[in-house]
């Protein structure tokens, strides 16, 4: 599970469906039985959209078990409903995230862009379970629009993750392969105090507030306040929190 070429068969998919738009996708068709095993191996499901058009074009057998959805019923909007509510916000931020990769692609006829993000959403039984969202956008000459490909994965067999999630922008396809504990623990220069305290000031609290809140003096919270500046290079934190938000970060 080490090796992106896990996803040899999504790359596969791409280039055999990409021609026709993905539509009228045979179920049966051989790589659609392979994709099929595979996400039963690894406890995913996945779709392709249409990006310029938000609209779903296909959609996997294994909605149904994974979220209780099936995949005519899937669309890019019901997944905000299916979110837990900690995680609406960054829910909404890598959604916005997302659009503007799109569009970035759009205007430089860029190949591909990921976006790879860990969210709590409703599984088939009614619960929250961990979801790694891995992202493939790629722009497309001949239907002149940016489709994507969003690969869900139950990860709650990982059971502790740096800062809580996990989440990657860029153009590295190491990021796109069968998520392990390295992969998920991976692309955060903070610790997990430094992040709770960055979310925190984002709230609108000021230094007495998170100090009471975390039952720490003032003066600590200030000394993670110059460590949280001097790793990310910025001159305040509100520039910080500004670019966070605008990543679908916080």
């Amino acid at each position: 599970m080490t090796n992106h070429q896990d996803y040899t068969l999504y790359h596969n998919f791409i280039e055999t469906f990409s021609p026709k738009g993905f539509n009228d996708i045979n179920p049966n068709h051989p790589l659609m039985r392979d994709l099929e095993l595979l996400t039963e191996k690894y406890n995913q499901f996945f779709y392709i959209g249409d990006l310029v058009h938000l609209k779903v074009l296909f959609t996997s057998k294994r909605s149904t078990q994974m979220i209780g959805v099936e995949p005519k019923d899937v669309s890019p909007y019901m997944f905000m409903n299916h979110t837990h509510p900690d995680d609406l916000l960054r829910f909404n931020n890598a959604r916005a995230k997302l659009i503007k990769m799109g569009q970035e692609l759009f205007v430089s006829k860029e190949k591909f862009a990921l976006l790879c993000i860990t969210i709590k959403m409703q599984n088939a039984s009614g619960g929250y379970s961990n979801f790694l969202n891995q992202i493939y956008l790629f722009y497309s000459s001949t239907h002149n629009t940016v489709f994507f490909l969003k690969i869900h994965t139950n990860v709650d067999w990982c059971k502790k993750i740096k800062n809580g999630y996990y989440y990657y922008t860029g153009t590295d396809l190491s990021h796109f392969k069968c998520p392990n504990r390295e992969l998920l623990n991976t692309g955060s220069i903070f610790t997990t105090r430094e992040f709770e305290i960055i979310k925190l000031i984002g709230s609108g609290m000021s230094t007495e507030q998170i100090a009471t809140k975390l039952f720490v003096s003032p003066y600590t919270i200030n000394t993670h306040r110059v460590n949280i500046l001097r790793k990310s290079g910025k001159t305040n934190i509100s520039e910080l929190i500004f670019e966070l938000m605008s990543d679908g970060i916080i």
